[in-house]
C-alpha cells in the first residue's frame, strides 16, 4: 500500500500541486493553460514530475525503521523560474529544486558530441557554443537535507513569511531552521517533562502566521492552541495567547480526551482566525478571542454513538486536517466513506460530498449526501451511519489559494473537483 496518499499541497499561486505517499514519492501536478479551442480543459492537472524523496532508513542506535512515508510537503514561494519545496518524513526533511529544461549547447571547443574531452592537439580552431532546442526536460535535484535534529516523529513543517526560515514540529519539541544551514537548528519549544511518566499531552500540528514572521501556534492532545511570539524569548515556552474551550461536564465520557485532541490547525489566509479540526469538529478560533472558538461546526456528529467501535478499530486516531479556501469565507475537511464537508462561514450552510469515481467524470455534478443515525427516517438517497465503510477516509485536502478548486486525497486517489459555476461543486 506504498501509494496510499499522506500528504497534499497547492504552490503560492496554484499551478502546480504536490502529492506526498507512503512510499516515500512525491508527484508533481501542473495546471493546463486554457485554450481557446477548449475552454474546458484549463483546470485540469497532469503529471509534470515524479521522484523518490526519501527511502525506508534504519536508526541503529535505536533498532529502530524510520518509514519512508511522506508527512508533510511545503513550497517555498516561487523567487525565479525554479520551483522548491520541502517534503519531510518521521526525521529527515529535504529542500528540493525542481526546474525546467529545454535547451541544451552544442558546440564545445574541448569536449566531443558525446562529452568525452578532445586531445588538445586535435583542437586547431575554436567556436562559440550555441543553445539548440529539445524536448522539455524537468528536473528534480535535492539541494538541502535537514538531518539529526527531531528524537520523536516530525507532524509539521511551516515555511516563515520573512521566507528564509521554517520551523519543524514533533511530538514534543518544535525546531526553527534557516534554509541554508544544515547543520543546526534552534529550539523554539520544548515540551518534554523531566521524567516522561509526568507527560500530559503531546504537539500535533504547528503553522507560522501568515504575514508576522515572529508567530506561530500549535495545537496539543488536550484540545488547546497556543500562539507564541519569537519576539518575547528565545525558547517560547512561555506562550502569549492559550485558546482553550472548557469542557462540558454534561459530556464528559471516556473518550472526551482523544476526540479533543486537536489534528490540524492552520491560519486564515487574512491571518486573522485560526481553524482546527478535533475528532468531531471543525472550529474557527478568533485571534483576539481565547476563552471559546468564534464557531463550531459538526462534522459528523452521528459518529457519538459509535465512538466505542471507532475506538476498537483505531479509527478514533484518525487525524483528519481542514482547509481554507481563498478568501477565508469556507472551510473543508473531510471524513468516512469518501465524504468530504464544506461550510459556508457566511450562510451557515454546509454540504457534504463524496469522492468517487462516479463523481469524477469530467463535468459530473457533485451531488450532495446525507448521512442519517441509526433507527431515523431515510430519504432515497440517504446513507445509514450503520453503513459506512471506515476503511475509506478523507484526511488529507488542500484548496486552491485563489480560485474554486480543490484536491482530495482518498486512499490511493486524487480527485480534483473544480467550480465551473459559483453555486455548486464541480
Amino acid at each position: 500500500m506504498s501509494d496510499i496518499i499522506s500528504t497534499v499541497e497547492f504552490n503560492h499561486n496554484g499551478e502546480l500541486l504536490a502529492t506526498g505517499d507512503k512510499g516515500g514519492r512525491v508527484v508533481i501536478f501542473q495546471r493546463e493553460p486554457e485554450t481557446k479551442t477548449e475552454p474546458f480543459s484549463q483546470g485540469e492537472y497532469n503529471v509534470y514530475s515524479t521522484f523518490q524523496s526519501h527511502e525506508p532508513e534504519f536508526d541503529y542506535l535505536k533498532s529502530l525503521e524510520i518509514e519512508e512515508k511522506i508527512n508533510k510537503i511545503r513550497w517555498l514561494p516561487q523567487q525565479n523560474a525554479a520551483h522548491f519545496l520541502l517534503s519531510t518524513n518521521d526525521k529527515t526533511i529535504k529542500l528540493w529544486k525542481v526546474s525546467e529544461r529545454d535547451k541544451r549547447p552544442e558546440g564545445y571547443n574541448l569536449k566531443d558530441e558525446e562529452g568525452r574531452i578532445k586531445d588538445i592537439s586535435t583542437v586547431t580552431s575554436l567556436q562559440v557554443p550555441v543553445l539548440k532546442p529539445m524536448d522539455l526536460m524537468v528536473e528534480v535535484s535535492p539541494r538541502r537535507v535537514f538531518a539529526n535534529a527531531h528524537t520523536y516523529h516530525v507532524n509539521s513543517i511551516s515555511v516563515n513569511s520573512d521566507y528564509e526560515t521554517y520551523m519543524s514540529a514533533d511530538d514534543l519539541r518544535i525546531n526553527l531552521w534557516h534554509l541554508d544551514i544544515t547543520d543546526r537548528s534552534f529550539n523554539i519549544v520544548d515540551i518534554k517533562p523531566a521524567n516522561m511518566e509526568d507527560l500530559t499531552e503531546v504537539i500535533t500540528a504547528a503553522e507560522f502566521h501568515p504575514h508576522h514572521c515572529n508567530l506561530f501556534v500549535y495545537s496539543s492532545s488536550k484540545g488547546t492552541l497556543r500562539l507564541c511570539d519569537m519576539r518575547e524569548a528565545a525558547l517560547c515556552d512561555k506562550h502569549s495567547k492559550l485558546f482553550e474551550e472548557p469542557e462540558d461536564p454534561s459530556a464528559h465520557s471516556f473518550f472526551s480526551e482523544i476526540i479533543s485532541s486537536v489534528s490540524d490547525v492552520k491560519f486564515s489566509h487574512s491571518g486573522r482566525y485560526l481553524l482546527t479540526r478535533d475528532y468531531l469538529t471543525a472550529k474557527v478560533w478568533d485571534l483576539n478571542m481565547e476563552r471559546k472558538p468564534l464557531e463550531t461546526y459538526q462534522v459528523h456528529d452521528y459518529l457519538r454513538s459509535k465512538l466505542c467501535s471507532l475506538y476498537e478499530n483505531d479509527c478514533i486516531f484518525d487525524k483528519f486536517e481542514c482547509a481554507w479556501n481563498g478568501s477565508d469565507s469556507v472551510i473543508m475537511t473531510g471524513a468516512y466513506n469518501n465524504f468530504f464537508r464544506m461550510f459556508d462561514r457566511n450562510t451557515k450552510r454546509d454540504v457534504t460530498l463524496e469522492a468517487s469515481r462516479e463523481s469524477s467524470k469530467p463535468r459530473a455534478v457533485l451531488k450532495p449526501r446525507r448521512v442519517c443515525s441509526a433507527g431515523g427516517k431515510r430519504r432515497k438517497d440517504d446513507i445509514s451511519v450503520d453503513s459506512l465503510d471506515f476503511t475509506k477516509k478523507i484526511l488529507h485536502t488542500a484548496w486552491h489559494p485563489t480560485e474554486n478548486i480543490i484536491a482530495i486525497a482518498a486512499t490511493n486517489n486524487l480527485y480534483i473537483f473544480q467550480d465551473k459555476l459559483n453555486s455548486e461543486m464541480h
